[in-house]
């Protein structure tokens, strides 16, 4: 059912839209963004009069009607997908995610996905992602496992965006990879952008591409492979496959950026997110967290340790 709430305005000079999100602030917490698209939908009048500017400058005593649309509903069907949750409040959560689940629905996944399982078990989940990825602030790949934070409300997912975009969300991943390095550590500074030729995969280029910053640590060498741990700065789409790649150390079994000849497995790539660390967005308390490697992963590190 639609909401309209009526409000006075009493400031001069102001813009509609920024005064709107402030005034709807405390009780729909709407980002600036939506508050425009309600306006330009024709759901604002002032003095009665429709207005679809959202830059319109209000005048004191304009008496401003808004409706509030309903949430847009989701096709997406809840399931019972037994979700590692690793921490949760009532602001946030972090899954552990297990491999070959995809994040969210998309072409060729309706079902089994980890928004699937959200709404199999969540009451609240923020909407800024849309209706087919309620609660989403990052991603993780098919094949990548490990740590995902996911928002119950929008204020906080806006929070952990910024978060995101100012690199205050400390991200940590553990790959196998092909080769040996002779560096003991490195930065990887290499702008990432669509593959020219397969519009699918990613690629370091120069062409419509942003930048994308990538550290690695090595943690033990085997023959003819090393166990990297690594951390980002930004989060470019499959940025550590596509830099690990550049520098020819793909990650072993990565079915998209590998090396040809390798087999797929079920298990697929060794990569893996292991830890978060980050100032909780509204407690201000410090969240660390951190994810012990699948059992695949540890077979494959033992084998190579006893080929030494």
């Amino acid at each position: 059912m639609q909401k309209t709430k009526i409000i006075e305005a009493k400031e001069n000079h102001k813009r509609l839209d920024i005064f709107l999100t402030e005034e709807l602030k405390d009780d729909f917490d709407f980002s600036r963004s939506m508050v425009q698209k309600i306006i330009e939908k024709g759901n604002v009048t002032i003095n009665q009069e429709v207005v679809t500017i959202a830059k319109k400058t209000i005048e004191p005593n304009d008496i401003i009607e808004i409706i509030i649309p309903e949430p847009e509903s989701t096709e997406i069907e809840p399931e019972k997908l037994d979700l590692k949750i690793v921490y949760e409040d009532q602001d946030l959560l972090i899954i552990d995610k297990e491999n070959n689940m995809v994040v969210h629905p998309g072409a060729g996944n309706k079902s089994g996905t980890v928004v699937n399982g959200l709404l199999g078990q969540m009451q609240n989940l923020s909407s800024i992602g849309g209706v087919e990825r309620p609660g989403i602030v990052h991603r993780l790949d098919k094949q990548t496992t490990g740590l995902l934070i996911v928002a119950k409300n929008d204020k906080t997912h806006r929070l952990l965006t910024q978060m995101l975009v100012d690199h205050q969300i400390y991200k940590e991943y553990i790959a196998l990879v092909w080769g040996e390095f002779e560096e003991n550590e490195g930065v990887i500074e290499a702008p990432i952008g669509r593959h020219e030729n397969d519009r699918k995969k990613m690629s370091v280029t120069h062409t419509n591409s942003k930048y994308a910053k990538t550290s690695f640590k090595v943690l033990e060498r085997f023959n003819n492979a090393t166990l990297l741990q690594l951390s980002i700065e930004t989060g470019r789409t499959h940025q550590i496959r596509v830099h690990l790649n550049f520098i020819k150390h793909p990650v072993i079994n990565d079915p998209v950026y590998g090396r040809k000849n390798e087999k797929p497995t079920a298990f697929g790539q060794y990569l893996h997110a292991a830890k978060l660390m980050f100032i909780h967005p509204i407690t201000k308390q410090e969240i660390n967290i951190n994810s012990p490697l699948p059992e695949e992963f540890n077979v494959m590190i033992k084998k190579m340790e006893e080929d030494k």
